[in-house]
């Protein structure tokens, strides 16, 4: 058949919505014939209401979209030509104990940093590579766009412990919400915006900025020095950065290094949070109803705007942008979690990078970076051993692999409260730990 059958799991996302409108916008050239909503059955309810306010959108918009819903991904898989992966797994619920626990022993309480993102990482690698197993099986020449968190760490494991042809390609709102700052800063539109992205995802720097051919990236650095320039995405506490240590690096942060290079300040607003009972995961916990609220009435029937304030603003407009790339071989550029295949120095070639690609129909190409600035490389090269380390505890179930992990990671401070954490967070979450069974048994 003609035209493009895309699935997307985890379709009773409060993001769904801002999929469907990218793949509307883009229908002249990625003629999407069927979109197949997956979700569990916590999440049915949610995935009736996200399904019809999608209906509502493509009718109005007139394009021949149509919009399949199901609970069995092995019903929604075969003839895929991309599956986009947006789970997560223990629901928000889980999240909030990613936060709350790390934030009653004095540490930073994240969804994917630290003590917090580890146990994300733990949850959701297992269940990436048991679909990536499906895929193989219903769909093997399908493309796995993940925006599942951790995405780095997970596009990691899906390219080391996944399908054999690699198809995998991990994305993030972070990169294209630093790209789209820079032109509303600069008061142009975002196609004349290009950025040199090298590094690890929530952990990637702009090399060189560009605007309209000219390299900028010095403009740039001055502005955010004088607190002019942010780029942040929303759920990101906005602690400015210190004027000479950004002139002094020279290149662009994304929002995400202030949990490393603010600790202190992060903490303290994180911890004054906590003292309210509001960290961000409740915030977001409420907006979500809010927002599905919004999507139950029968009269809507665009994305509304309200959905900016979630703090994931443009992942699904990246996702679209480089499935349409992919499907078209264009071959722009564009900011992906790829295999490094040498383009950074000092990373293995297996390992995912988030770095400027190439975007053609057999996948990104990463351009060649070499090594990264010494002032950065250093926390570039742990966060990697640390995804590593996670991503072997995930699959193995080992408590001192796991320990391991939680330690070495920069925002746990010692082997002793990094025990404490792993003990609290393995019992909250045992429910999403199956790996971990003789673990729990032998207590």
């Amino acid at each position: 058949m003609s035209g493009v059958k895309i699935v997307t799991i985890g379709g009773g996302s409060s993001y769904t919505p801002e999929l469907v409108e990218g793949f509307i916008k883009r229908y002249e050239e990625l003629p999407v014939r069927e979109l197949w909503l997956v979700d569990i059955e916590e999440g049915k309810e949610k995935l009736d209401i996200v399904s019809s306010l999608a209906r509502r959108m493509v009718e109005k918009a007139g394009v021949p979209i149509e919009i399949h819903t199901t609970l069995d991904r092995r019903e929604a898989l075969p003839g895929a030509d991309f599956v986009t992966t947006q789970i997560r797994v223990g629901l928000l619920d889980a999240r909030i104990k990613d936060e709350r626990i790390p934030l009653s022993h004095g540490c930073m309480g994240q969804e994917t940093n630290g003590a917090g993102g580890m146990f994300k990482g733990l949850r959701t690698v297992p269940v990436i590579l048991d679909i990536d197993k499906d895929i193989e099986e219903l769909c093997p020449d399908a493309w796995l766009i993940n925006f599942a968190n951790p995405s780095g760490m997970v596009t990691e494991a899906v390219l080391r412990y996944g399908r054999k042809n690699k198809k995998v390609v991990g994305l993030c709102n972070v990169p294209i919400g630093m790209e789209m700052a820079v032109a509303k800063d600069f008061g142009i539109d975002h196609s004349k915006v290009r950025i040199d992205f090298a590094g690890l995802n929530h952990m990637v720097f702009g090399l060189n900025v560009y605007v309209e051919g000219k390299n900028v990236t010095k403009t740039v650095v001055d502005r955010m020095a004088k607190g002019l320039f942010n780029g942040s995405p929303k759920n990101i506490q906005d602690v400015e950065w210190v004027s000479e240590f950004v002139k002094g690096l020279g290149i662009i942060p994304c929002g995400y290094h202030r949990y490393y290079f603010l600790g202190k300040e992060m903490l303290e607003k994180e911890l004054a949070e906590f003292s309210k009972g509001e960290t961000r995961a409740e915030v977001v916990k409420r907006l979500e109803k809010d927002l599905f609220e919004l999507y139950k009435d029968p009269n809507l029937d665009i994305k509304p705007p309200q959905l900016e304030k979630r703090g994931g603003a443009y992942y699904s407009d990246a996702a679209c942008r480089l499935i349409s790339s992919i499907y078209n071989d264009r071959g722009d550029i564009q900011p992906v979690n790829t295999m490094n295949n040498g383009a950074i120095t000092g990373i293995p070639a297996d390992s995912a990078v988030e770095i400027s690609c190439v975007i053609t129909k057999d996948g990104p190409k990463p351009i060649t970076v070499g090594e990264l600035p010494v002032a950065v490389n250093g926390i570039v090269q742990q966060i990697k051993s640390f995804e590593r380390t996670t991503i072997e505890a995930a699959l193995t179930g080992d408590y001192n692999t796991a320990l391991v992990a939680m330690t070495i990671n920069p925002l746990v401070p010692s082997q002793t409260i990094g025990k404490v954490l792993l003990d609290e967070l393995l019992e909250a979450h045992k429910k999403y730990l199956p790996n971990f069974k003789e673990y729990f048994e032998s207590r």
